[in-house]
């Protein structure tokens, strides 16, 4: 069964009866044994809620990618209580971050690296669908004076101007699944909360469009929100107005888009949340094996059901294992993948190796299937002792020195013959053989391209020189080690070094490395107990002080000059105290429904009262040392000369906290104490053995279990492959084709050129010799989305190198009319388009905001509730013991 609400609410709902008889059961042994230890899940909402979404999204991994795609990509309305206005980010602006990512690549890297310029440009949709998001009572009532004709969505765009804050959300969701509808709710309470304005973007997803494809989308919303292309109804939002959010993938995208507006030389935003960022893909901390339990993500990683789009290898090679015991010495060397840049010396070894094995075995071989005597392969520490190919000691052995080689054609022609051997893996044991990788993992990038520092940004050469973060972990989740390494890296530059093996292998890497060693200032907290994006629980008190922290550091960032922030980028270090004002503090009920019934605020809200209080502890931590400065003599004399002036307490660069279930924080532990901060930098973005075997149990168990469901997809494939031979074999498109190969000047001017979108630069179509990765859709053609992406670039929105539109035949309209995936007139439904749901009041994401504010509405009553019994209780207890009373002692008679 798919994933819908009907599938969602059958998994859940013995879900929900388990935990509470578990919560129930667990609850009566604590007590039975005097146990006054506080944990996350002794909150019975967090207790349903956690279970909840974990089932949620195990149910998911039981499914298909598409299905799970299509379910948190389904439009639902918003709230009645927000103003969401629908906008397209045009190719103008797609076009514009297209160019920034050409020139940070370099013609080499995009070549061997990325697989061309043209495949990750190829998008279905006519541009990128976001939405401006804010409180209706936000809202200005003046009247919008335009001289165009403007839609309602427009004036609302306006009537937001005055708003200055802007949030730019990237949502998260493993970059693979997820949407600005999953993510709508949170996005509303983050500009209730400081005040303004969001603007949430739909980019495009894994693995139909894998990296660089995100990111090339959310640099373009950027830079739509800064500079506006014609017919954009927004006026710019300067960067210093502007904050970057995200979480999970959106997070580690935020971070690696600053990166590239770094390298660029481009203005930052203000500054940045970063709520649980994935950072490493290739999973080499400790807490991705140990956390497991204590989080929301499955224990195996994210494993599908298998369908024509994933994965990419329906069914292992020839009935062998997924991962199997590795068949070639190095390169690679274990922990590594092999390189997408080799050097002349191991492009004339493979040429070699492989040509021999093609005489032996009298047939092609490829990379894979190179095979040497077991002796002569040898055990991981025979192999770590042996000398790389190419002189350098990294695991990405003999890369090529992008310096000139993009010019010399000999090696383009090599480069094109080139295969990666397969991945090796870095075993526990030395004394054993090495697995190697038959699979690829993530959805987001190939194997060889994990390392790539626009890939996992834990492993850029420096993270110094970047706007302000903010960075919020749970500690049960299992990216837990990543992002305390993440926020001590990008404070030190210099104290946490990247391994020399990725230095090596990037000409910016080296750049950076000298270029960028100004510390990045970092606010860092642990959430006691919260499981992976712990502001999706907005109910629990570690999430309502969170979104407010978060309100807090936006509204100091957009509020003050880049000199200021230079100082103290930090709002709980501001002085005078920031004013936390009541009128935009969470009322206990956090309702929009006036009719239900509140109980009076206190004077100070408890939000308001607890992040006072935590300010103040920041404070001690920096006169305590918890917090880290800059050295005195880098301090300038007037920041010296200012203490206890009433100015900011200025010059931290480092504030490390953990944060209890209750809200209130604490100092961190010392850095020796930390297992992330004590791994040397060789073991950092290395693959592991313990994860690899990890995944391979679970992907083991699903071959297994949809071994038949394997079988149809790579039949289905073959149905799709004939489309596609159909689309491609039309005259029609064999004229497209003769008119790509005429020059531009013979195309000016040309009278039959019709309905072609210019600024649509490339179809699937024009790819040439570009190698796109194995899950494009760009470059595939045998899948659903891959035929939907090919007919509408055809028939529908050609680009700028199609000579026009053609008419669709009338059989094949015909045939597209009894295809319940295909339309007659209209393109096909593409991979990234938002559906459509039938009763949008009963969908699974509505219903789950509903528990949400359910859980919200119990939480703050019982909270309520509890501290007007304490107030009694204390009344009464006062009373008690007033003399003269008959509860208290008898006056004395004179």
């Amino acid at each position: 069964m798919p994933v819908n609400t009907a599938s969602a609410a059958a998994r859940i709902t013995p879900v929900v009866l388990k935990t509470l008889l578990r919560h129930a059961r667990n609850k009566g042994k604590k007590v039975k044994d005097g146990d006054h230890t506080v944990t996350a899940t002794d909150d019975i909402f967090f207790d349903e809620a956690f279970h909840i979404v974990k089932a949620f999204i195990q149910l998911g991994t039981e499914n298909t990618i598409e299905s799970l795609q299509a379910f948190t990509n389904t439009h639902v309305p918003a709230p009645p209580w927000a103003t969401v206005s629908p906008v397209v980010i045009p190719f103008a602006s797609c076009n514009k971050a297209a160019e920034a990512l050409i020139e940070w690549f370099g013609p080499q890297d995009l070549k061997s690296v990325v697989g061309g310029e043209k495949w990750w440009q190829v998008r279905g949709l006519d541009g990128i669908d976001s939405e401006w998001i804010t409180e209706n009572k936000f809202i200005s009532n003046t009247k919008v004076d335009h001289s165009g004709n403007l839609t309602e969505s427009e004036k609302a765009i306006l009537r937001m101007e005055h708003l200055d804050r802007v949030m730019l959300y990237v949502h998260g969701g493993a970059y693979f699944w997820g949407s600005i509808n999953t993510h709508r709710y949170q996005v509303i309470r983050y500009a209730r909360k400081f005040k303004g304005r969001a603007f949430a973007v739909n980019y495009r997803k894994a693995p139909q469009y894998p990296w660089p494809c995100p990111l090339q989308d959310v640099i373009a919303a950027y830079f739509y929100l800064t500079n506006p292309p014609p017919g954009a109804v927004h006026k710019p939002v300067h960067p210093s107005k502007l904050i970057f959010a995200g979480d999970s993938a959106g997070a580690g995208l935020c971070l690696t888009v600053l990166t590239v507006l770094r390298d660029l030389g481009m203005p930052q935003p203000a500054g940045a949340v970063l709520i649980s960022p994935w950072v490493d893909l290739t999973h080499s901390f400790p807490s991705v094996m140990n956390n497991v339990g204590t989080d929301i993500i499955p224990p195996h990683g994210f494993i599908h059901k298998p369908s024509p789009l994933w994965p990419v290898e329906s069914l292992p090679e020839e009935g062998r294992s997924r991962v199997i015991p590795t068949q070639t010495s190095p390169p690679p060397k274990p922990g590594h993948a092999d390189t997408l840049k080799p050097s002349d010396d191991m492009i004339s070894n493979q040429v070699e190796e492989r040509r021999e094995q093609r005489r032996e075995k009298d047939e092609e071989v490829h990379t894979r299937d190179l095979q040497e005597p077991e002796s002569k392969v040898g055990s991981q520490a025979d192999m770590l002792q042996q000398p790389s190919v190419g002189g350098t000691s990294s695991g990405v052995q003999g890369h090529a020195d992008s310096v000139g080689r993009e010019d010399e054609p000999d090696y383009d022609a090599a480069l094109d013959f080139w295969e990666p051997k397969p991945p090796k893996v870095f075993m526990n044991d030395p004394a054993t053989q090495p697995l190697e990788l038959r699979s690829q993992i993530q959805m987001y990038a190939m194997t060889e391209q994990l390392t790539h520092p626009l890939v996992s940004p834990i492993l850029q050469s420096s993270l110094g020189n970047l706007c302000p973060l903010y960075i919020i972990a749970g500690d049960g989740e299992v990216l837990r080690d990543e992002i305390i390494y993440l926020a001590h890296k990008a404070a030190h530059p210099s104290e946490y070094p990247t391994r020399m093996g990725v230095l090596k292998d990037g000409r910016r890497q080296r750049e950076n490395l000298e270029k960028f060693q100004t510390p990045t200032k970092v606010h860092l907290q642990v959430f006691d107990g919260m499981c992976h994006v712990l502001t999706v629980f907005t109910f629990t008190e570690s999430a309502k002080y969170a979104y407010r922290s978060i309100a807090e550091f936006v509204k100091h960032v957009t509020g003050h000059s880049a000199e200021h922030l230079d100082r103290n980028p930090f709002p709980e270090l501001h002085l005078p105290p920031s004013d936390v004002s009541d009128s935009d503090s969470e009322d206990e009920a956090e309702c929009h429904d006036h009719d239900v019934k509140r109980s009076p605020k206190p004077s100070t809200p408890t939000g308001v009262r607890r992040y006072k209080e935590n300010e103040e502890k920041t404070k001690e931590e920096v006169n305590t040392g918890d917090a880290e400065k800059m050295p005195e003599a880098d301090i300038e004399a007037d920041d010296r000369s200012s203490k206890g002036s009433g100015k900011d307490i200025s010059r931290v660069i480092l504030i490390r906290e953990r944060v209890d279930v209750f809200g209130h924080v604490r100092p961190m532990e010392p850095k020796e104490e930390l297992e992330a901060l004590c791994m040397p930098p060789g073991e950092i973005g290395i693959i592991k053995e313990a994860p690899v075997k990890r995944w391979l149990a679970g992907q083991e168990m699903w071959d297994k279990k949809f071994k038949y469901a394997a079988q149809d997809a790579m039949k289905r494939r073959r149905r799709y492959e004939e489309k596609a031979a159909r689309l491609c074999g039309t005259h029609a498109t064999k004229a497209l084709l003769t008119w790509m190969t005429l020059d531009l000047n013979s195309r000016e001017g040309n009278p039959t050129r019709v309905r072609v979108e210019s600024d649509r630069l490339w179809g699937p179509l024009d790819l040439g010799d570009e190698k796109p990765p194995p899950s494009a859709i760009a470059g595939r053609r045998d899948t659903r989305e891959a035929v939907a992406l090919l007919k509408k670039n055809i028939y529908h929105t050609a680009p700028a190198t199609h000579l026009t539109v053609p008419k669709l035949k009338t059989m094949d309209a015909l045939r597209a009319a009894f295809d319940n995936e295909d339309h007659p007139t209209k393109g096909p439904q593409q991979s990234e388009q938002q559906r459509t749901n039938g009763v949008p009041t009963i969908h699974g994401m509505r219903i789950w905001q509903s528990l949400l504010t359910y859980f919200m509405h119990r939480s703050s009553r019982k909270a309520v509730h509890g501290k007007e019994y304490a107030a009694s209780a204390i009344r009464t207890t006062g009373k008690k013991l007033q003399p003269g009373t008959s509860e208290g002692t008898s006056p004395s008679k004179s």
